[in-house]
């Protein structure tokens, strides 16, 4: 939910919406006699994702007299408890802009729309079934993923080159165990191999545990529990022995904010940056003009897996539209658009002709090349469908990984804080 960029792309991608609006003629929804009115809650922020946003929705009025979009803009600090309000208001926006992690709360209350017959298969053979799978809840299709966002790793390319250390390609990545030797092969005096930003550690551990298995959350006859194996420890002890055993990471990191060690990554003082996908538009808006930076794919240890979190477009169950709705939505999210839409806001596309012809649009370069091709890597995540995450999340494990990361306390005392934690809170 960051970043933009640059609008693009002007393919035409109309044979896709055209078979989605197709259809979505097969919806028994009675015809309004006149123009509909739909509202289009949209979370969009930065300039040119607002651009594009705006954009669609003017070109789509333009040429849809009967079915008429009012954009309504949103917030991302506020947008929850303003559904809240207009769900249990009977108000709600027919058309939703929002994230996977957020929709069970609502989809469980009945507020959203299922999906399910109104999506065509060729639509949905564009996205994966993993990534169909995070907005999924109980059997019921409650909003369409569009945007993903994906860990990478960001490399200043001329001390690479002095080091002797080689880009891998966006199909060849990395192991955990190049990475920390490549790390080693970087840190000099004055100059660290990485910098890990982990001020918040939560969210970068949860999603790259993954890459060894690591799911933290267990479910076992309808109970959540948490349980901290080698899988779950793999990627903080990997983290915290580059600091403390290798000395190929800078300890001061550690306490910083995603964006904080930038100036020391253009300065040269760290080599290689993890962090979101995102990051990309910073490199283009803050880097010197001399500054060589590439981006590395997404680490791997048993595999890349990452877990998936998507932007996404719901339809309200209130709205007396659906159909039409629906056919918004397939023009909103045909493969230009997505394209458009994703490179706006320096994210990944779900849809593989969009994620194409972006990489066509863009040769690649900036890093869109990994970028699309994290997509592949991005899976649901157990923690994301467990009730009880968001407060073991700021209650529990980011105080504790904190003080590990801190080297306050032993990778055991770590998995028994966050095991404890869970009993205690998903009671």
């Amino acid at each position: 939910m960051n970043i933009n960029r640059r609008s693009l792309l002007a393919l035409p991608g109309l044979v896709a919406t055209a078979a989605f609006l197709a259809a979505c003629g097969d919806d028994k929804e009675p015809e309004s006699t006149g123009p509909v009115k739909l509202r289009f809650l949209s979370l969009a922020w930065q300039k040119e994702s607002l651009a594009a946003n705006k954009q669609i929705v003017d070109d789509w009025n333009k040429a849809n007299p009967d079915i008429q979009i009012e954009y309504v803009q949103g917030d991302w600090n506020s947008v929850h408890d303003q559904l809240l309000t207009s769900f249990e208001g009977g108000d709600a926006a027919d058309i939703i802009h929002y994230e996977s992690a957020a929709l069970g709360e609502f989809a469980k209350q009945g507020y959203l729309a299922d999906l399910s017959s109104l999506l065509p298969a060729d639509f949905k053979s564009e996205i994966s079934d993993k990534v169909w799978q995070t907005v999924t809840v109980d059997g019921k299709v409650v909003g369409v993923p569009f945007l993903l966002e994906s860990q990478v790793v960001l490399a200043n390319k001329k001390l690479l080159d002095a080091a002797g250390v080689t880009v891998p390609a966006a199909n060849a990545p990395w192991t955990w165990d190049e990475f920390a030797a490549n790390a080693k092969k970087l840190t000099k005096p004055g100059q660290y191999g990485v910098a890990w930003a982990l001020k918040s550690p939560t969210n970068r551990v949860m999603n790259l545990a993954l890459n060894y298995d690591g799911a933290f959350f267990y479910e076992e006859g309808g109970k959540w529990t948490v349980k901290v194996g080698d899988g779950e420890k793999a990627i903080p002890q990997r983290i915290h022995d580059m600091v403390y055993v290798d000395k190929s990471a800078s300890p001061e990191a550690l306490s910083f904010g995603s964006t904080d060690p930038l100036p020391g990554f253009f300065g040269g003082k760290y080599a290689m940056l993890p962090g979101s996908i995102y990051l990309r538009q910073q490199m283009i808006e803050q880097a010197p003009k001399d500054f060589e930076w590439v981006t590395l794919p997404a680490l791997k240890g048993t595999s890349q897996n990452q877990a998936a979190n998507p932007q996404t477009i719901s339809i309200s169950e209130d709205s007396k539209a659906k159909t039409q709705a629906m056919k918004f939505i397939a023009n909103f999210l045909n493969a230009t658009n997505m394209a458009k839409l994703a490179h706006g806001d320096w994210l990944v596309p779900t849809g593989k002709a969009a994620g194409a012809q972006l990489v066509q649009s863009t040769q690649g370069k900036q890093g869109w090349d990994v970028a699309v091709a994290s997509a592949d890597t991005l899976v649901q995540a157990p923690f994301q469908r467990a009730a009880g995450y968001s407060e073991w999340k700021s209650k529990i494990a980011t105080p504790a990984l904190q003080q590990y990361f801190a080297n306050k306390i032993s990778i055991d005392q770590l998995a028994k804080t966050l095991e404890d934690g869970g009993k205690q809170v998903l009671k």
